[in-house]
């Protein structure tokens, strides 16, 4: 994975922080459902995603407008997932929507 290139600000960025319950129950399987769902997104610039050895885990990811964000949201299989994501695959989970106003690279 590399870093998102993102447009000029303004854009908006999703913070998606979570700790997994244990065994994967179906996860991988929608995690890489949702990349392609967010990919084909009207308003979708990108993703970056980590997760440790102890599950804990920070998607980022990064939209032209918040009404893309919101049409991502209220997706039928992304309401699926929400929907397992509470009664199964996560133990905690936080999400954050926030207008970049700046950003900054180093690039080596």
């Amino acid at each position: 994975m590399c870093i998102t290139t993102t447009p000029q600000p303004p854009y908006y960025a999703v913070i998606f922080t979570s700790q997994r319950s244990e065994g994967d129950q179906g996860y991988g399987n929608m995690a890489e459902k949702m990349m392609k769902l967010a990919a084909r997104q009207e308003g979708f610039i990108g993703a970056e995603s980590v997760r440790d050895a102890g599950g804990m885990g920070i998607t980022v990811s990064y939209w032209c407008s918040i009404e893309a964000v919101e049409q991502f949201k209220n997706q039928s299989l992304h309401v699926e997932a929400q929907r397992e994501g509470k009664t199964c695959w996560y133990s905690e989970f936080g999400l954050r929507v926030c207008k970049v106003e700046r950003d900054t690279f180093f690039i080596g």
